[in-house]
């Protein structure tokens, strides 16, 4: 037989038995599987897939970096869910991927979805961590299933009103009065519920709050209004597109406020909104979920999102975070059994992330440490105002005309 037969012969035995060998010393641990669920239909469209994108993501990386080490290097797989942008449709979602079988759920994105789908998983036992949902109403109802990474509107809407106060207060109280827009869901309704509560307090007049149908494709008649009660401030929370299309009907109305001051505004800190129009962003504050600036990781994850032809919006790096906090648990838990995760997310103390919020402390599934920053767009770029901790540029308040 020739050398070069014989070589041939021995090469092709030894990737034959390289082959095998993962058969003889067993198979690849079974994957892990993690229930993906957003609203990517529907008014939400946007945002949800944002989210999806912001989990797949994730995933790529934990699994890249060897998976669940703790059970073998078990990959995660995820079940991707779409909850058309309502509470039902995420309910029925819920029950598809508890009948799969998976360990856990990462999502909704929206308040009033998150509400419904947590309530649904807590009836499984299913581990369920919230990446967005800001309504306080979801940890506040005593599920042991539930888990929310970043703060909830309460927090966000206290600190962006002592953050106004002291703004104003520095530039000689220019602002005196305030008009609110929202959405009509669980998210608006509640944000504007709390800003009425807490603005009289600082010495500000609520001047008029308008609630507006999602989806709302005509701002028109409200900045009508606007301009006949001309407040000094304007404080939306809605959606992205009603967010943006509201801001756009007021600069072709051109009305001015002494300020735009959003709290967890759907397009204030959107690069997206920023990119396309940077007329009408500029100058707007917002008090939102936000990434550490000082963090390198978040330029390299900014970069990566850039790269696929994604916006780094807040629905992408809040989900991305959110399913590295959950892959820590199963980590810690050792386990794909759903109860085993629950106490594994009980008791974290995850550290490894982006977010300005040190190791995550939960408290009836509330993280503790969670905090919104403060941001203002300058120069066709978002930048960090507030804490000083974290601060990029120096706030301008009121804005020159």
């Amino acid at each position: 037989m020739s050398s070069n037969r014989r070589d041939f012969l021995s090469h092709s035995a030894a990737a034959a038995s390289a082959l095998a060998f993962p058969l003889v010393a067993g198979a690849q641990p079974k994957p892990v599987r993690i229930g993906v669920l957003h609203p990517v239909t529907g008014a939400l469209a946007y945002s949800g897939q944002q989210c999806r994108e912001g989990a797949l993501m994730a995933i790529e990386d934990i699994n890249k970096a060897g998976g669940i080490k703790a059970l073998g290097g078990a990959k995660i797989e995820a079940l991707l869910g779409d909850a058309q942008s309502t509470p039902q449709a995420g309910t029925a979602e819920i029950e598809k991927m508890n009948e799969a079988g998976v360990s856990a759920v990462v999502g909704a994105f929206a308040s009033a979805i998150c509400l419904a789908t947590t309530q649904a998983a807590a009836k499984y036992g299913l581990p369920h961590v919230v990446d967005v949902g800001v309504a306080d109403q979801i940890v506040e109802r005593g599920l042991k299933n539930t888990f929310r990474f970043g703060p909830g509107y309460k927090k966000c809407a206290e600190i962006a009103v002592a953050n106004l106060h002291v703004l104003n207060t520095a530039a000689g109280k220019p602002a005196k009065t305030v008009m609110v827009i929202h959405e009509e869901s669980l998210f608006g309704s509640g944000t504007a519920q709390l800003l009425t509560r807490e603005l009289p307090g600082y010495g500000y007049e609520v001047k008029e709050v308008i609630k507006h149908a999602n989806p709302t494709r005509d701002f028109n008649n409200i900045v009508l209004r606007m301009k006949a009660v001309n407040p000094d401030i304007v404080i939306p929370a809605n959606y992205y597109n009603e967010y943006a299309l509201l801001v756009r009907t007021m600069q072709q109305q051109k009305v001015m406020p002494k300020a735009i001051y959003s709290v967890l505004g759907g397009a204030a800190s959107s690069y997206k909104f920023v990119k396309e129009f940077p007329d009408a962003a500029n100058g707007i504050i917002d008090c939102n979920h936000w990434f550490n600036p000082k963090d390198k990781r978040s330029a390299d994850l900014k970069k990566r999102a850039e790269a696929k032809g994604l916006f780094f919006s807040y629905e992408l790096f809040m989900t991305y975070t959110s399913m590295r906090l959950l892959a820590d648990a199963i980590e810690r838990a050792k386990s794909v059994d759903r109860a085993a995760i629950t106490a594994a997310l009980e008791s974290s103390t995850y550290s490894d992330h982006i977010m300005p919020y040190g190791p995550t402390r939960f408290v009836n599934g509330q993280n503790q440490g969670a905090q919104p920053l403060m941001t203002q767009v300058a120069k066709g770029d978002i930048k960090v105002i507030i804490p000083r901790d974290y601060r990029e540029i120096d706030p301008v308040f009121p804005l020159k005309a």
